[in-house]
């Protein structure tokens, strides 16, 4: 396929909101691609070169695409800086100033687009801006487009991974591959190596997929239920974890070798060095894949640290000072993979035996803590001490559950603080649009964020609130900032709203929010009934700034705010 017919496609996908019409258009992209480049596409189309696990970036500013362009172009450069200050998009500047014939295949286009990610060392940016250059030279100007934006992570077509697998099922004329699809794709993470077997070897293939040390498993979700009454009444006995309040992470160790992937499938080994040399010296398995929560404590009297000071951790560089710094302690709490033994097919309590057996006296990984009990007042009293004690909460887990990958279910089911009266838990809201602003804020340009949960049913982002406090001046300023970098045209075809926000962008961030409580709104969509009314929350407010560990679709559900919403009844009730 050539890259200008792919670029065309794009351009449909930018021009609709409409949902359904986007899941056609790439339903018959995928039928028109072949075996040989329909992975290429898949990455193309959401924005990567790889996926995220592979930490393969670009690594090219707005400053070096201006310099690529101008070479291109053979344009002065501050002709291209007055084209991206009129159109405020580099993608639209590249598509006027370049105008090639565009005859490149997409595998072409990839293949330079992948050089220049894998160009280092000395010289490298130099090296970088010659090879996009070359390449532009030889597109059209819808191409370019497409390219400029696609270099500095602003294709802005926002097509999530349910979206992808949804148009997989539709190209092949069967909408019932779909579950077969989502449960290859939740054991690797790879949308595009799905894709490939798919189209050249069968559904077969597919149901064929396997756990692979090196492939991030998608990780399992919970439910949640008012009371520790309810966890017994859905599950019997159980066992019964704390839930830690730190960055989830996936360990895969082949041999010497350890890779760690977050809870949004990044590549965060060089973080956690202290986990990594843990892992190789102390979890006794040649291979395996398990889970677990890191988060920094007080060497001195063992205190466990709030999730915004392990945050301090999160950053590339100074590593070595921030280890001594902010210590970490990694409660493991869950085994996939042992030795040639797939353990997410096993119940949990066998799991959970072979984790505990696997990991030797170390001062860095130990299990989480657990007990097995079908009395709810001792969930409880455990409850109040982890929340005493700084944790969030409890988690339970039934004990014949195998490992459900991707999936949120009452296999695995959370008691948090929100259950004892009044709604003090927080809500992660994903960003969906932003207003900007009267008064004070208007120096800004943006006043209050526009917040949505998911549903994974629809597969849709549903507005639940404005949220207008809770962050700095500062935060206000780099929020309007990096929502202006995925700003849109118009409301994304995945957002379902009344409201018409200021600006719309792309689902991609996270936050954090407090509320005093959920009520009825007709302003809001989340959990809209036939009278079109939805859920709201009452005088929200941001806790701390964007979650940069958790992904849109990792916002609350529709279900679980309706699930709060009869909790906080009953309590009223009382």
């Amino acid at each position: 396929m050539e890259f200008r017919y792919l670029a065309g496609y794009f351009e449909r996908l930018e021009a609709t909101s409409k949902r359904l019409e986007m899941f056609d258009i790439l339903a018959k992209l995928f039928r028109e691609a072949s075996h040989d480049e329909i992975a290429e596409i898949i990455y193309l189309s959401q924005g990567v070169l790889l996926p995220p696990f592979y930490g393969l970036e670009i690594g090219m500013s707005e400053k070096l695409l201006t310099r690529a362009l101008s070479d291109a172009a053979g344009a002065p450069t501050k002709k291209v800086e007055e084209l991206f200050r009129h159109t405020g998009d580099l993608g639209l500047a590249a598509g006027e100033l370049i105008k090639g014939s565009g005859r490149l295949t997409v595998s072409a286009v990839y293949k330079e687009l992948r050089d220049i990610a894998e160009t280092s060392g000395v010289g490298s940016v130099e090296k970088k801006i010659g090879l996009l250059s070359s390449l532009l030279k030889g597109v059209s100007s819808p191409e370019a487009k497409y390219i400029a934006r696609f270099v500095i992570g602003r294709l802005r077509l926002g097509i999530g991974d349910p979206t992808v697998l949804e148009a997989l099922a539709l190209s092949e004329g069967e909408r019932s591959l779909r579950p077969e699809l989502e449960r290859a794709y939740n054991l690797c993470s790879d949308l595009g190596l799905i894709a490939k077997t798919l189209k050249s070897k069968g559904i077969e293939e597919i149901k064929g997929f396997k756990v692979h040390v090196g492939y991030p498993i998608r990780m399992a979700l919970c439910e949640r239920v008012p009371s520790s009454e309810d966890i017994i009444k859905k599950m019997g006995e159980a066992a019964i974890e704390a839930k830690y309040d730190g960055f989830r992470c996936q360990v895969h160790k082949d041999g010497d070798k350890i890779e760690i992937f977050s809870r949004n499938l990044e590549r965060t080994t060089h973080m956690f060095p202290e986990i990594r040399e843990a892992a190789r010296k102390h979890f006794t398995a040649k291979e395996a894949i398990f889970e677990g929560e890191a988060l920094a404590y007080n060497e001195a009297t063992g205190e466990l640290f709030p999730f915004q000071v392990t945050m301090q951790r999160k950053r590339k560089h100074g590593m070595e000072a921030a280890t001594k710094e902010y210590p970490l302690k990694f409660f493991a709490f869950e085994l996939l993979y042992a030795d040639e033994e797939d353990y997410t097919e096993k119940p949990y309590i066998k799991r959970r035996e072979k984790l505990v057996s696997l990991i030797e006296k170390n001062p860095v990984i130990e299990p989480a803590e657990m007990f097995v009990t079908d009395d709810p007042k001792r969930i409880y009293t455990y409850f109040e001490e982890a929340i005493e004690r700084g944790l969030e909460g409890v988690i339970a887990k039934r004990l014949d559950s195998r490992y459900a990958a991707g999936a949120r279910n009452f296999n695995w089911i959370k008691l948090k603080r929100s259950y004892k009266g009044e709604l003090a838990d927080t809500v992660d809201v994903s960003i969906v649009g932003y207003f900007r602003g009267k008064g004070a804020r208007a120096r800004f340009g943006l006043g209050a964020l526009l917040g949505a949960v998911y549903d994974p049913k629809t597969d849709t982002f549903m507005t639940i609130s404005k949220i207008g406090s809770g962050f700095t001046d500062a935060e206000f300023s780099k929020l309007r900032e990096m929502l202006d970098e995925i700003a849109l045209k118009h409301r994304h075809p995945r957002v379902d709203s009344v409201m018409e926000a200021d600006t719309w962008v792309e689902p991609r961030y996270v936050v954090t929010v407090m509320a005093d409580e959920i009520t009825r709104s007709p302003s809001h969509t989340a959990g809209r009934d036939k009278d079109g009314t939805g859920y709201a929350l009452r005088f929200p407010r941001a806790v701390g700034f964007i979650r940069p560990d958790k992904n849109p679709e990792d916002a609350n559900t529709v279900k679980e705010i309706i699930g709060m919403f009869e909790a906080q009844k009953k309590v009223k009730a009382g």
